[in-house]
């Protein structure tokens, strides 16, 4: 037991001292190697290792790194910090070792907020339990929507951008979402382009960087056929009739990547958003779950709209629920393109020139501030 301890120590140590010096020392394989002789020691890490955190965990759980100009995961580069240490916890799963402190940034779209993490530099591997604490407002970070940076499936494409709600349920598409992520790219230094592609669970997204600001995103081809949206319906119609407790609710229907219905009104202060929006978000009708607009058309070119977000409530702003207002208005014969949509935290510009067409969403996206939370 000591000889193996030893040996994966002495490793770990001399690797250490390596990359501090400012050499290249293999560290990740010697945590790897060290904790593979700690694992088959079965034993825990000692209280004299005063650098080490103490482990919980059955065998070993979890331990502290501290070393200067570094920041590294199963997948690590350098981190571009070159004056401070950073502290890593790692824990064993899958037969690997993931880091138990996360670095994130904090963005937002129009007030709809959202924590993005690196999982290009760092290895990422969240449950939805996970998701949840991180995503809460009072014990965790606070968001509407968490959002994964990983390597491209596609050779064609940039990156993987990955969504979850604050429910921790993964969806396939976010508008102010895709904005602040074509924005953290170039700012982390992952891309310098000024058009990344990614990939999605709904497809690819092309997403541009303007020289005002704004970021332009290809929201794709909406779908109209009831079944693609989902939801239970014959056939397709511009308008359809849902009866919530014997009354009627009119509403117009599309897919975006995520299915959204978007219903009239009057006045878009006094809509129903509270009461009726998570009634209709969970109704039979749509088997996946659907997003709820209320839009009160101003003119054809100018709309208010207010949105309760599947599996997050009502947001200050949902770029894909905007996208799909324009969509069904003009589909109704409402609004023509372009469209300003008027939302809760500000404003984007919606364009669609029809059937066959994909909608084009262009705003701002802002970085808030950058932390690091322990899982």
């Amino acid at each position: 037991m000591q000889l193996g301890c030893a040996i994966g120590q002495s490793f770990f140590t001399h690797a250490t001292a390596q990359r501090k010096s400012g050499g290249d020392g293999d560290v990740e394989a010697a945590i790897s190697f060290w904790f593979k002789c700690l694992l088959f020691c079965k034993i825990r890490l000692s209280s004299r290792m005063s650098k080490w955190k103490k482990a919980d965990m059955p065998s070993i759980g979890m331990m502290t790194l501290i070393l200067a100009n570094t920041n590294f995961g199963a997948r690590a580069k350098p981190s571009r910090q070159t004056n401070s240490k950073t502290l890593i916890f790692f824990r064993y799963k899958n037969d690997s070792w993931y880091p138990m402190i996360l670095k994130f940034t904090k963005m937002h779209g129009l007030g709809n907020d959202f924590v993005v993490i690196d999982a290009v530099r760092q290895t990422v591997a969240l449950s939805p339990e996970q998701v949840r604490k991180i995503a809460d407002r009072h014990f965790g970070v606070g968001c509407d929507q968490l959002l994964l940076v990983e390597p491209p499936v596609n050779k064609e494409s940039d990156f993987c951008y990955r969504i979850f709600n604050a429910d921790g349920s993964e969806v396939a598409q976010c508008g102010n979402g895709a904005r602040c992520f074509a924005r953290f790219v170039r700012e982390q230094g992952l891309s310098d382009k000024q058009e990344v592609r990614v990939d999605t669970l709904n497809g690819s997204l092309l997403l541009r960087s303007t020289e005002d600001g704004n970021i332009n995103v290809d929201m794709g081809v909406p779908r109209h056929d009831p079944a693609q949206i989902p939801m239970l319906a014959d056939y397709e119609s511009e308008s359809y009739v849902v009866d919530v407790e014997g009354k009627p609710w009119a509403f117009g229907a599309v897919s975006m990547g995520n299915p959204h219905i978007v219903l009239l009104a009057d006045e878009i202060d006094e809509a129903p958003v509270l009461s009726l929006g998570p009634v209709l978000e969970s109704h039979a009708l749509f088997p996946e779950r659907v997003n709820v607009g209320f839009m009160q058309v101003l003119d054809s070119h100018h709309i208010r709209l207010r949105v309760y977000e599947r599996g997050s409530g009502e947001t200050l702003a949902c770029g894909s629920g905007a996208c799909g207002a324009v969509v069904v208005g003009i589909v109704q014969g409402l609004l023509k393109s372009p469209v300003q949509v008027d939302l809760p935290g500000g404003s984007l510009s919606i364009s669609w020139l029809g059937r066959g067409k994909a909608v084009f969403m262009s705003g701002p996206a802002v970085t808030v501030f950058v932390g690091m939370i322990e899982l």
